[in-house]
């Protein structure tokens, strides 16, 4: 329910100016998810979301993806270096291979950065999988992830 419920904020957020937490609320509620000002503001929190002054002069929510990708690449940079070895997607499906015995603490990194576009993961002994929302989202990750390795 929580990753629904995040993945509504930000398409609300991406479709309308939304300048208060209430106002948030009050079109989830609209969109059937019942929920509380201080789960809102924990969820604002967790996505990293931030208020931006639009051209009209007023404040709206907006989704900080410079900052995302920063503090994903600070955070995954030196366990990726050190322990993936290849990575590709099929759809909305990452698969990382890893050295042997690595694989879980990989996806764990992944699953420690709560990020909106990842659904889940699966670890075996030396492969993780990723579930992404998309295939766009499954195609940015790697990307991102080969830059890393270079």
């Amino acid at each position: 329910m929580k990753n629904q419920r995040q993945a509504k904020i930000l398409e609300i957020i991406s479709e309308r100016d939304i300048e208060t937490q209430e106002e948030l609320l009050a079109a989830l509620q609209e969109s059937g998810f019942n929920s509380t000002q201080a789960t809102i503001s924990r969820d604002i929190k967790e996505l990293r979301i931030v208020k931006e002054l639009d051209p009209r002069g007023t404040y709206r929510y907006s989704a900080s993806k410079n900052e995302v990708t920063a503090t994903f690449s600070t955070r995954l940079n030196t366990i990726f270096r050190e322990c993936v070895t290849g990575l590709d997607y099929a759809q909305n499906i990452v698969v990382i291979n890893t050295l042997p015995g690595l694989a879980s603490a990989a996806c764990s990194a992944l699953d420690g950065m709560k990020m909106p576009q990842v659904v889940g993961t699966i670890a075996g002994d030396d492969t993780g999988f990723l579930l992404m929302r998309d295939t766009n989202t499954a195609v940015e990750f790697c990307n991102e992830i080969r830059k890393l390795l270079q």
